[in-house]
């Protein structure tokens, strides 16, 4: 009798697993049935669903549809999984976040959240598991099932938020125990690109029509966000930038209010110095008069070989202030950032549906967007500035742009500043404000926020060229519409060029006849004394004034950044033999490279997608599209961050403008937009590229955002599933 009491409780055992599947399937069939997707003629996805938790379930199925790679991949990232699928050489960047991310606490966050947002975080597993149901075929890397709580691990949208500000070298080289490697050489790589994005709001008095205007303009890696449109019975319906993986519109409008987030200098991360000491087999850290034990942590991280999968542990330690991440002369280092998953989850999907100024600005009181400001418009006519959501109050005495003593209790942070404590902006009389990454100190010309009203820590940045390309494009001007709004954000001056070419040409007239760069360089100098500093696919005087800035960033200044000023930006720094120097320099790679110094920049700078692989490859003998905007380090707003590849000559982009919109609110919605490539990363679809030509010329489509729009522009309707 025992013996057949094992038996069926061993086969009950073998098939509970697959009654479970089946109800979940047969859950899964009937949420589907709440839910259709739209697809445009553009292969966007506009999902409806009777609930929020319905569309949801069909944005994130649609989103996997797409591009599950992407979808799987960043919750590999956020959930510190990565090496699980690509090996040893990400055991660090996975270390890196299981010192913030924890799984277990996730479990319990889950657990104990409102019940209305269990309810979307519910729909997110399920529509995820309903697509590998439904698609066998496709072959996870590592994440065969998805749970609920996984939706708190990566809850606000940005690329690179804070816990990636922790360096890994450093990281491997505390807890590896091996020296902190070198970077390599730049060779002839340009200068790092400028991270960040270009967002600007006109106020109806600077309208022609009299409704306010937003730009939604993120520089991110291409192809790193998904288009779609979510709506509900229950009042949501949200149009925009959704980041692979996430169920809600990052970037974007509803039908009432727009928003665009820009990174931000604020200082809302620091390190400390921490005073550490070994007794017997325990650390301790000095805080005051006290010495505290230090809490440690076992931190496995699985990897896979080429044999299968193995594991690598660590001893992880904390303050009171947080992990341990590195170590300076002799000192370890502790690092305290915001870690709030569940309120920032609520953050970015509450301000989705927010219909007015005063409900958006409710959201804001979360204080979870760390890492970014934010630009807003709405169809009561208002603009406003959000500067960094979360900045804490500091003991303006030290400084908190270096590490600071972990044991002085002074250092310790204050209470969040409030929204009025922060350099925010509501309908400056100039009627517009903008935010390209730089300082606030001028969002909006003479009604800008001033520096000395505000602790220093509330931002460490500066002007940057696009900042004054931004007043350039938005000053003086009273007629603005969708198309003038999206001229202005392609328009084609660079102007740290027109700062750093005067000194170039002076450089020429003085050099004496027997110099003989004089002689050398005397053609392209006559070139560039007649440009105008504007980019275009025909322009020679681009690609040289390209070549030559970059020569000049990796002799002079090779650690310039989007923080830096254009005057900053190598040539005032060189001497006039250096500066002539790099033009020579410049023009013979140029040369070497395509034959002549004489070369159009389009020939130069182009937009290839061959495959759905994260990483593209490039090939100068595939086809690829001549794109005129530059990189955003010499001003342009539109940016396109392209070098060449082992094996190329051809400069290819891989970041910058990555989604563009241009909204116009009033009794209704207007809207345009283009994505890089195209919606769909699978090669195959006739939405892998479709929009590369139009992105490549800032040509944007017509945004369906009715559905009386999506008329004649149907291509397909179906409930996930179908």
């Amino acid at each position: 009798m025992k013996r057949l009491a094992l038996i069926l409780a061993a086969t009950l055992g073998a098939l509970a697993p697959q009654t479970s599947n089946a109800q979940d399937a047969a859950r899964w069939q009937k949420e589907a049935q709440n839910v259709t997707i739209t697809r445009d003629d553009w292969g966007i996805a506009h999902v409806h669903g009777k609930t929020d938790a319905d569309a949801v379930f069909g944005m994130i199925y649609a989103q996997a549809e797409d591009d599950f790679n992407r979808v799987e991949t960043n919750y590999l990232n956020s959930m510190g999984r990565l090496a699980e699928a690509e090996g040893e050489h990400a055991i660090y960047q996975d270390l890196r976040m299981k010192l913030f991310i924890n799984p277990d606490s996730m479990k319990v966050m889950y657990a104990s959240s409102p019940v209305w947002l269990k309810a979307l975080m519910n729909a997110w597993a399920d529509g995820l598991n309903f697509y590998l149901y439904k698609h066998p075929d496709v072959k996870p890397l590592a994440i065969k099932h998805f749970e609920p709580w996984m939706a708190l691990t990566f809850s606000e949208g940005s690329i690179g938020g804070d816990i990636e500000r922790v360096n890994l070298k450093q990281l491997q080289a505390f807890y590896g125990g091996g020296p902190v490697t070198a970077e390599p050489a730049p060779g002839v790589l340009p200068p790092p690109e400028p991270g960040g994005s270009n967002g600007m709001a006109v106020a109806p008095s600077n309208a022609r029509d009299h409704h306010a205007l937003l730009l939604i303009n993120p520089h991110t890696s291409f192809f790193f966000r998904s288009e779609l449109q979510m709506t509900s019975d229950e009042g949501l319906n949200a149009y925009g930038a959704v980041t692979w993986g996430q169920f809600f519109v990052y970037q974007g409008f509803n039908t009432r209010t727009g928003w665009m987030h820009t990174s931000s200098a604020v200082n809302a991360i620091t390190e400390y110095l921490e005073t550490v000491e070994k007794k017997g087999d325990r650390f301790y850290y000095k805080y005051g008069n006290e010495e505290r034990p230090m809490i440690t942590s076992t931190i496995t991280v699985p990897y896979k070989t080429a044999t299968g999968m193995a594991e690598k542990k660590f001893t992880a330690y904390y303050t009171g202030h947080g992990p341990i991440i590195r170590k300076t002369d002799g000192r370890w280092v502790s690092i305290k950032l915001m870690q709030a998953p569940e309120k920032a989850l609520i953050q970015s999907y509450t301000r989705t549906k927010a219909m007015t100024y005063k409900a958006f600005r409710q959201t804001m009181e979360l204080h979870t967007n760390s890492s970014n400001n934010t630009i807003y418009a709405d169809g009561d006519g208002n603009i406003a500035y959000f500067h960094a959501n979360f900045i804490p109050r500091r003991d303006t005495s030290f400084d908190w742009t270096h590490p600071v003593d972990g044991s002085n209790p002074k250092t310790e942070w204050g209470a969040v500043l409030s929204i009025d404590q922060s350099p925010n902006l509501l309908n400056p009389k100039n009627g517009w404000l903008y935010n390209s990454n730089n300082a606030p100190w001028s969002a909006a010309g003479a009604y800008s926020p001033k520096k000395t009203d505000y602790p220093s820590y509330v931002d460490v940045g500066d002007e940057s060229a696009r900042g004054l390309h931004a007043i350039r494009v938005l000053s003086d001007k009273k007629d603005f519409t969708i198309e003038s709004l999206r001229a202005a954000a392609y328009d084609s001056y660079l102007p740290a060029f027109a700062i750093m070419v005067p000194d170039l040409l002076k450089a020429w007239d003085d050099a004496p006849s027997s110099n003989p760069l004089k002689a050398k360089v005397a053609d392209q100098i006559a070139m560039l004394r007649t440009w105008n500093y504007r980019w275009s696919v025909s322009s020679i005087p681009t690609a040289l004034a390209v070549f030559w800035g970059g020569e000049l960033a990796r002799t002079v200044s090779p650690h310039a950044t989007a923080g830096m000023s254009p005057e900053k930006y190598g040539a005032n720094k060189a001497t006039p033999e250096q500066q002539l120097q790099a033009l020579s320099a410049a023009s013979d790679r140029l040369a070497a490279d395509f034959g002549t110094w004489k070369t159009p920049w389009g020939n130069i700078n182009r937009f290839q997608r061959l495959n759905g692989d994260i990483a593209q490859p490039f090939n100068d003998a595939k086809p690829s599209i001549p794109v005129g905007f530059t990189s955003s380090l010499w001003g342009s707003l539109a940016s396109f961050g392209a070098h060449a590849y082992p094996g190329t000559k051809k400069w290819y982009g891989t970041n910058g403008n990555s989604f563009v919109a241009v909204v116009e609110f009033g009794d209704s919605v207007r809207a345009r937009a283009i994505t890089a490539g195209g919606e769909s990363g699978h090669p195959e679809s006739s939405h892998f590229n479709d929009q590369a030509e139009r992105y490549s010329t800032g040509n944007l489509r017509t945004v369906y955002f009715y559905r009386s729009q999506l008329k004649g522009h149907t291509e397909r309707e179906y409930h996930p599933g179908s």
